[in-house]
């Protein structure tokens, strides 16, 4: 099938299930990262720039005000990107989320469609995008941001919610190519800023692309959908939907193993900070050039491999509050982060980017040296977070921001928009955040040591207790507390739980420590390398892989005001 034919072709009802459950999952985590990223300083700037400059009748959201469709396109992308916790797919080098899902929330109010609909474009987006990413990365020499591949992506998603036809989308494809951006992403690696990968200015160009075309503006073909056919042979055929990752932490993908490495060390053999001399870590390039140590902001936190697995280290943890603005002094993180050593290996860089391979090895103060494995990041699709713990996820991150009512809602309305439609999704997301704020604004949090903490609660007050919502059968009671120890296990429907639920894999958080509350069984007999040079062998710890409760309390932390 043509990839232009493919848009317009997919329906809702024929998808296999769990293509149908990924893409449901997809948008869920993709909501829970952009209420967590609406607190930033970059969340704040850009709302507030489109409001001034690109007016309109288009709800944006999570904020009560208005913009035009391509400014709702830019704020939504760039709100979602500012907390770097959304899915990507290892051979796009980025993320197909975060550029489809703005666009579709910006057509909306423009569609002629229902939630089936809305339900399909999510999923052909993400088939659409993986391989288009592919085909630029493969056929263009410098390495772009998500956002230049992505206004393709947008451009894609707004044709088929709008109802375009196929010599209009055409055009709308080769103008998102033609203007996208083709921003430089290891430029943002070596010196992090707000401008992240492009994720915003990319779905703002695919946007204002399709909105063109509709006039009769021109511009095709789209070179990367048109003549690169081998890597479009498999469309229909392979759902590379399925092959998205999710991140347990919100910090750069390419720091995740190295965190992982950390916490499998610590949790083996039970360190505390103060017994390690230094962190050292064996990686790819790239992750190499994620060489920020001392962090001046959020942005070089994230877009950092030394600074996040030092907080693992001090903290058990990698949570939102542990990389906000106002989280980035601690004396211990920074020494750890400071005297952290990387080297770049042969084995790492010959597998990326399919694999982000990072081996990590603890030198303690005596001198001994603590080897680990070559690990993948948790969460990959070849050993995937499961429903529950992307449900949980969802709720550690939205209920700090939205409440855990509104979060439930959320959920609840999108699990049945494909019967029910749009708008009791939409209800909820294009209203503000509700509580001690104005539109535009949002929750101010402190921090405290054991991960930030809200300064106001909610409407519910610090403690609630929630009915699920419809079918009745997902009705449960759920008591929740904003602090770090919490427990996710309403989120979903009963027949869907996983032994997880019920604590199996979970964590003990208190204060600076997370332990699994069960020994962690590893996959050979961790040992301890008495010499000081490396030992390629060593130990694979699976670690628990819920997402850190403290982000329940910290994720809005990044909000300076």
């Amino acid at each position: 099938m043509r990839p232009l034919d493919f848009i317009h072709a997919y329906d809702w009802h024929n998808l296999p299930p769990q293509v149908r459950l990924q893409a449901e999952l997809g948008v869920l985590d993709l909501l829970g990262v952009a209420a967590g990223g609406h607190g930033t300083e970059l969340s704040r700037i850009i709302r507030d720039h489109v409001v001034e400059m690109f007016g309109g009748t288009a709800p944006m959201l999570f904020d009560g005000r208005k913009a035009s469709p391509v400014g709702v396109a830019l704020a939504t992308g760039m709100m979602i990107d500012a907390l770097d916790g959304h899915d990507g797919y290892n051979p796009s080098k980025g993320h197909v989320g975060c550029v489809l899902l703005p666009a579709i929330l910006a057509a909306v109010p423009d569609a002629n469609t229902d939630g089936a609909a809305f339900m399909a474009t999510v999923a052909m987006g993400y088939e659409f995008g993986s391989r288009v990413a592919v085909a630029q990365h493969s056929t263009v020499a410098d390495y772009h941001s998500s956002g230049s591949w992505g206004a393709v992506v947008a451009a894609a998603a707004m044709a088929r919610m709008l109802g375009y036809d196929i010599e209009t989308t055409r055009h709308a494809l080769g103008i998102a190519e033609y203007h996208g951006p083709r921003s430089q992403m290891m430029r943002c690696i070596d010196h992090p800023t707000m401008l992240k990968d492009g994720s915003g200015w990319g779905t703002m160009a695919g946007v204002s692309a399709a909105l063109l075309a509709a006039k009769g503006f021109t511009g095709a073909p789209a070179i990367t959908v048109e003549d690169a056919p081998e890597y479009w042979s498999d469309l229909g055929n392979r759902w590379l939907i399925l092959e998205q990752y999710f991140k347990p932490y919100p910090v750069c993908r390419w720091a995740h193993a190295g965190v992982d490495g950390v916490l499998n060390l610590r949790a083996t053999y039970g360190l505390t900070s103060d017994q390690v001399d230094h962190i050292a870590v064996d990686t790819f390039h790239e992750a190499v050039r994620l060489a920020t140590s001392r962090p001046r902001n959020t942005e070089e936190a994230q877009y950092s491999t030394s600074f996040p697995a030092a907080v693992a280290m001090v903290r058990g943890r990698v949570a939102p509050g542990d990389i906000a603005d106002g989280a980035l002094g601690d004396p211990e993180i920074l020494r750890l982060s400071e005297g952290f050593k990387m080297t770049e290996t042969q084995i790492a860089n010959a597998r990326f980017p399919a694999e982000r391979l990072a081996r990590v090895t603890l030198v303690l103060n005596s001198g001994e040296r603590l080897v680990g494995e070559y690990l993948n990041p948790k969460w990959d699709h070849r050993k995937p977070a499961t429903e529950a713990e992307l449900r949980a996820k969802f709720h550690d991150l939205a209920e700090p921001v939205l409440g855990a009512e509104r979060a439930t809602r959320i959920e609840t309305a999108l699990h049945e928009m494909p019967k029910t439609g749009l708008q009791p999704l939409t209800d909820q997301l294009f209203a503000p955040i509700s509580w001690g704020t104005k539109p535009g604004k949002s929750v101010k949090l402190s921090n405290s040591a054991s991960g930030s903490r809200a300064a106001i609660s909610p409407p519910e007050g610090p403690k609630a207790t929630r009915m699920h919502g419809t079918p009745a059968a997902w009705a449960v009671s759920r008591s929740v507390a904003l602090s770090p120890i919490s427990t996710h296990c309403a989120g979903f429907p009963p027949q869907r739980r996983t032994a997880s639920c019920n604590g199996a894999g979970s964590g003990l958080r208190t204060g600076n420590v997370s332990a699994p509350t069960s020994p962690a069984k590893a996959s050979r007999t961790p040992r301890r390398v008495k010499s000081r040079s490396a030992s390629r062998s060593g130990l694979l710890v699976q670690m628990p892989t819920r997402y850190p409760a403290d982000a329940k309390s910290a994720t809005a932390a990044i909000a300076p005001g």
